[in-house]
């Protein structure tokens, strides 16, 4: 008998549990966007630095980042969207970090093995129709290391992977904190 009802009991307490929710949400995947934004407008970033198409580079890897990880349309024309986002690239500074050594019966030489790279941008979503900001940032900062398989000086050039990677780890966090409003 006692059994039989430790059984319902249980079984109750699963059965609440498993249709009442907890407040939890995954991460990544709370949006503060207004209902109305349903395309997101993204024209190139502007580069205000000298490295070379860095701003080609962060603007597709957003267009790609808000695709994959948004439900959002994704346009460039800033006329088609219900939102419109825009960046500058204000400053980028690239640092050797880590250096390996190796030395002979006569010299020793250094060469660096990992970078730091760290990048300031301006950052605005608008909501087209209003011309209400939905997230501001002037100052939004992103840093981060990057080991080198080549030589420093090839750590930009074109084409290079290094570039492509910073791109998409610079969209994933712009992308969350745009959305996310963080």
């Amino acid at each position: 008998m006692r059994r039989g009802r430790l059984f319902k009991v249980m079984a109750a307490t699963i059965a609440a549990g498993s249709f009442g929710g907890c407040g939890y949400r995954t991460a990544g995947h709370f949006s503060t966007m207004p209902k109305n934004v349903h395309v997101i407008a993204v024209p190139a970033m502007e580069n205000k630095t000298s490295t070379y198409r860095v701003e080609q580079k962060l603007t597709a890897a957003t267009i790609h980042e808000l695709l994959v990880k948004t439900n959002y349309h994704v346009v460039s024309d800033p006329n088609g969207g219900d939102a419109v986002l825009t960046g500058k690239v204000l400053k980028m500074e690239v640092v050797p970090l880590l250096f390996q050594t190796t030395s002979t019966a006569t010299t020793s030489t250094a060469q660096a093995t990992a970078m730091l790279v760290t990048m300031t941008c301006e950052v605005t979503l608008k909501d087209r129709a209003t011309e209400k900001v939905l997230y501001h940032n002037e100052n939004f900062l992103f840093r981060n290391e990057y080991q080198l398989s080549t030589d420093v000086r090839n750590f930009f050039q074109e084409g290079d992977p290094a570039l492509d990677r910073m791109a998409q780890d610079f969209a994933a966090r712009l992308v969350a904190a745009v959305t996310e409003n963080f």
